[in-house]
Parts: structure tokens; sequence; C-alpha cells
């Protein structure tokens, strides 16, 4: 067996105890490179194997040893696969031990598609310490609450004190912003102690404009071949583009093996542009899962054109991803909320029929035409589960997305911020929540990154840029009321403050409540999108029937605009099961929720909806009535 058959990353530093630290690079712009060791005088010079690989041995390495790679005798850079930047992307890469940490998660079988459902985190603003160790103390409260499944923001070294995550630049080294690395292996075999399972969200669209020194290895990682909105394209097709991709699959791959994630994120997926045989987004799915044996992981994928096939298993053409984010959900669901809807929310009206088809279909956009984008959008995707779309109210984007960043429970009436979170919570689709939205959190989330000056002004000018496309934003006082990416206060005003669930109790016991009905109901916890029926009641009112072989049937009942009395009624998904009457099981309006109590809708002449509400109800025989 060669040396570099045993690696378990192509490329990297890997120590091995009692022979030391053996360091692979791909460099193939380079004739000779060194590894530098800080505190060390002699570097350690790698030998060249061909088709740009060097490697070598340092006997000397130990971990926390703190290297470069020096090129052509001339400058030095941190490792492109570091496993821990200490110093930030600018400084030195430092040697780890692969297996020091102790996992108590053998038994762990890992996520599945089914039953899920997520909460999207940002280490950062989770908590005012912003830690893996301080988001662990919260982790039995979620738990608690019904998650099922952490969604973490991007934990990948980027450049700044602050940031979101999407412009990562050491793929391979979780930030030393949050903690080590051994703290995030903790937080998750925590997570896994309590039964939650912990996705990554992964960004393998573009490098970060600052910190990325790849380039300096190869001009290969990238293409200037396609056009993308967040920097040059990764080039997975072109020349060289076999360590490339070979770079990205792996990363995948590490996440699950090195740190026991439970699956991915695909950021914008739609700019991951490939045309080999093979797409690229096959491959990372492929080698993730392969990294996973004897456990199930979850892959879940941003695609904004809505190309159903990303979520259809490889022997019916598809990448083999589990599921993909439903932006027509959130549209149509926060123009029903706000009335906005301007810009990219043009092309949805928030009508009963849209929550309907969205809820049932999943995307809205299997191929027509899409005005606001002036081209036809979206795949089919009548075929898929309902399990193959993620739905939400908030999200990252979504929130941030604004002038202010603000919630939706602060953008619409309390009924309707009730109604609407039974509808998502209690729907076939799979849910995800973004941090603090279960408990109606005060604070905003803003776009915050940190980095040089000049970088800082392109990006406040860029980000005014985007949001203009809403009108209110493009007036002189809309554009005001943007904060200013780059200061700490921006970063500061989002960090959650958890002292709100107390304060705001009533919202959780929603949450709680809506999410132990979708588990534990008979007929809601199958997340049966085929068994689900609507009809439209009136201009901001509907019902959803969920039917029951048993005849145990379940009618959700929306209306989201004024009281709403339905006389005449002929509609036969109101009728009840043979010999029974509706009974509320479960209502939006129950002062437990901050509701003002509701009467049975299902009248002995007529029904009546209560404005800015979800009633759910079950069938009742008629015997009980006679008991």
């Amino acid at each position: 067996m060669t040396t570099s058959s045993r690696r378990r990353l192509p490329i990297g530093a890997e120590y091995r105890p009692r022979e030391g630290t053996h360091f692979r690079v791909w460099a193939p712009a380079a004739k000779r490179v060194d590894v530098v060791f800080d505190g060390v005088a002699a570097a350690v010079p790698l030998r060249h194997e061909g088709d740009g690989y060097f490697s070598g041995f340092a006997d000397h390495a130990e971990p926390g040893a703190r290297y470069r790679f020096r090129l052509d005798g001339g400058d030095t850079f941190p490792d492109p696969a570091s496993r821990w930047q200490p110093e930030g992307p600018h400084g030195p890469s430092e040697v780890v031990a692969l297996d020091a940490y102790r996992w108590t998660d053998a038994d762990w079988r890992g996520v599945t598609a089914r039953g899920q459902v997520l909460y999207e985190m940002h280490i950062g603003t989770f908590t005012p310490e912003g830690t893996y160790r301080a988001a662990e103390e919260h982790l039995p409260f979620l738990k608690d609450v019904g998650i099922t499944v952490i969604e973490l923001m991007p934990v990948n070294e980027f450049n700044g004190p602050f940031g979101w995550g999407y412009d990562g630049v050491n793929l391979f080294a979780p930030t030393r912003l949050y903690g080590t690395p051994d703290d995030l292996r903790h937080f998750i075999d925590r997570a896994h102690a309590l039964g939650l399972g912990v996705i990554l969200d992964v960004v393998y669209n573009h490098f970060g404009p600052s910190g990325n020194y790849v380039t300096r290895f190869s001009r290969d990682y990238v293409s200037s071949k396609y056009d993308n909105e967040w920097g040059d394209a990764i080039n997975f097709d072109g020349e060289n583009g076999a360590p490339v991709r070979e770079f990205f699959a792996c990363n995948a791959a590490y996440w699950i093996d090195e740190f026991h994630f439970d699956g991915l994120r695909l950021d914008a997926t739609q700019c991951l542009f490939d045309a080999s045989e093979k797409y690229i987004v096959a491959e990372i799915v492929e080698r993730a899962r392969a990294a996973a044996p004897g456990r199930s992981i979850y892959i879940s994928a941003e695609n904004e054109p809505q190309h159903a096939e990303l979520a259809r298993p490889p022997g019916r053409g598809g990448m083999g991803v589990d599921a993909l984010w439903n932006d027509d959900f959130h549209h149509s669901a926060t123009v029903a909320a706000t009335g906005g809807c301007e810009a990219y929310f043009s092309e949805t009206r928030g009508t009963p029929q849209e929550l309907i088809s969205s809820l049932k279909w999943g995307f809205l956009y299997q191929g027509q035409f899409y005005a606001w984008q002036k081209k036809r959008r979206g795949h089919p995707s009548l075929d898929l589960p309902a399990t193959a779309f993620i739905q939400f109210l908030q999200n990252h984007d979504q929130v941030a997305n604004s002038a202010r960043g603000q919630r939706l429970h602060q953008l619409t009436s309390p009924g309707r911020f009730r109604a609407l979170t039974a509808l998502m919570l209690l729907t076939p689709c799979t849910p995800l929540l973004f941090m603090g939205q279960e408990f109606a959190a005060s604070a905003p989330f803003l776009y915050f990154a940190r980095h040089e000056d000049e970088l800082n002004t392109l990006i406040r000018k860029g980000r005014h840029e985007f949001l203009t496309q809403f009108p209110n934003i493009a007036s002189e006082d809309g554009g005001k009321l943007l904060a200013v990416p780059a200061d700490e206060e921006t970063f500061r005003r989002c960090k959650l403050d958890h002292g709100e669930r107390e304060r705001n109790a009533h919202v959780v016991a929603l949450h709680r409540d809506l999410l132990r009905l979708r588990r534990e109901d008979p007929v809601f916890s199958r997340c049966d999108a085929q068994r689900m029926h609507g009809a439209v009641l009136g201009p901001e009112a509907f019902l959803l029937r969920f039917l029951d072989e048993a005849g145990d049937d379940r009618l959700l009942v929306v209306n989201l605009g004024p009281t709403l009395p339905l006389y005449p009624m002929p509609e036969p998904l109101l009728a009840p099961p043979a010999g029974c009457r509706w009974q509320l099981l479960w209502n939006s309006e129950d002062p437990r929720y901050g509701g003002n109590g509701m009467i049975e809708p299902d009248g002995e002449h007529s029904w009546r909806l209560p404005a800015h509400a979800l009633a759910v109800l079950a069938p009742r025989t008629m015997e009980d009535d006679d008991g």
C-alpha cells in the first residue's frame, strides 16, 4: 500500500502517530513546493508525484504545528485543504489529530427523508456568545419543541470577525470564530445523544472574495466560461477539472465522515455549472452517502430555477437529492400574510388556490412563463413526493432581504401568523423553521460581513443595488434604513434573546403543540399529499381535506381574511364522513396561543369561519351526540 493510498483525503495534512504528518497538495502551477513551519528554520521539500501533486512526510510535525506551503521558493500560503485555521484564512494552517475526539454516537442511525422538522441556525447569532458550546446548551429545548434536524449555516472558515459564512475560503476548516473543530464534534455528538440530527449548509458554487489562496496553487480551480453572480465559477468541467471535482466531492464526504454530520444542504446549485457526463451534484451526493456506511444521511438543495430532476433518484435520471427548498410556497404565503407582491414576489398573489397547489404539488412554477425573469421557470415535478419539498415562512435570505430584516410576525397580524404557522407545520411537505421563529424573536436578521475597507464598500453597494428591486427600498427614505454590513452593531443586533422564550411562551406552545400533532396524529403523521385535497371557499379562505382509509379524516379550514359565513355550501369536501359531524380538534385562536377562542365552525345550518384563523376538525359520530 502506498503512502498516498492510506490517506483519508487526497490533499491536506494528515498526522499519523509515530510517523509524523503526511502532506499532499495539488499545485500544478508550481515546479517546487516546500512545507514551512512556524518556529522551525528548516523547510520540508515535497516530492513531485506528477499531474500537479506534491507530497511528503515531516516526521517532526505533531498536532498543533502550524505550517504554510512555499511555492517555487517564493511566497507562502495556507493549505487549500487545511483542517484548521486558528488565526483565520490569512494565517498558517494547523496540523490536527484526526481521531483524538471520542465519539459516543455509535448507535446513531442517521436521518431519513420522512418525518423531519428542520431548524436553520447561524451559530454566531444564535447565542450571545456565538459558539458551538453555547448553542449546545439549547439543544434540549429544541428537541422538546419538536425539532428533529438542526441545519447549520456554513461553518467553513471565512474572512473577517463575523459573517454569514457563504463567502468561505477554507472549505475543510471549521471557522475559528465559533470554537475548535472538536467543539463542533461535541455539538453534533450531543445532538445525536438527544435524538437530533445535524446537517451542514455547504457552498460549492464560488469561493469568498478575501482570504482565498487556492488560485495561487492553480488558476484551474475557477472558470471564466460561465457567468456567476457571486464571482468566479468553479471549474468542474474544464481543463484540469478532475482534481477540482475531487476537491469538492471529498469535501462533502469529509464533513460526513470526520464530523458525523447527518447530511448537507447544497447552496445555490443553479450556479454549479458542469457540462460533464456526470453532473457534479450527482457525484457529491454519491460521495457523501458513501461516507456514511451503516447510517442514512439527508441531502437538500437550493435551486432557484426549480430543476426538479435534482430530487429524483439516479435510476430515474435524477441526482439523488432528498429535498429542494420551495421558494414558491414562501412567496405565496408571504404575500398572503403581508399583501406585498413586488420584485421577486410579483409572480404570486397569495391566493387560496396558490397555497393549495403549492402544498399539494410543491413548486407553483413547473415550466410556465415567469414574467419577473422574462423566461420560463421550473421543470415538471408532479411526480415528486411531499418529502421532496422543504417549505418555510422564514429563512436567512428571506428575512434579510428587506429594509429592516424583520421577522414575519412583525409584518402581519398575530392571527395570520398563527394560521400560516399551523398551515406550514401540519401539511405534508417538510417544514423548516428559522432560528428564533419558534418564540417570535424580536431580533432582526440582517446581512453582515466585514472584510477589508474597499471590499466592505463594494459589498455595501452591491447589497443596496440588489434590494432596490423593491420600490420602497429604492426610495430615498427606504435606502437609509439598510444596515451597514461591516458594522459590528449590525451583527450584534441579530443575536437572539432566549429570554423571549418565557415572555412569548404562548408562541412556543403554538409550535410545540402543532409539532406534536404533526408527529402523533395518525393522519397528519403520514405526510401523504396524495390523500390531501383542497377547495377554495372564499377570496382568502380555503380547506384541505386529509382522507383516511378508515374514515378518520381531518379537515383543515383556513381563513386569512375577514369573518366568512358559508351559505350555501356546495362543496363536497366540507361534508363529514357518513354518520358523523365535524368537531374542533385544534384551532389557532386558542387562548393558550394568544387567540380569542373559537366556536365550532360547523354549525347546525351554516358554517362560520373566523377571521385570520385556522381550525383542524375531526369526525365525531352522531352516536356521540346522542350520548
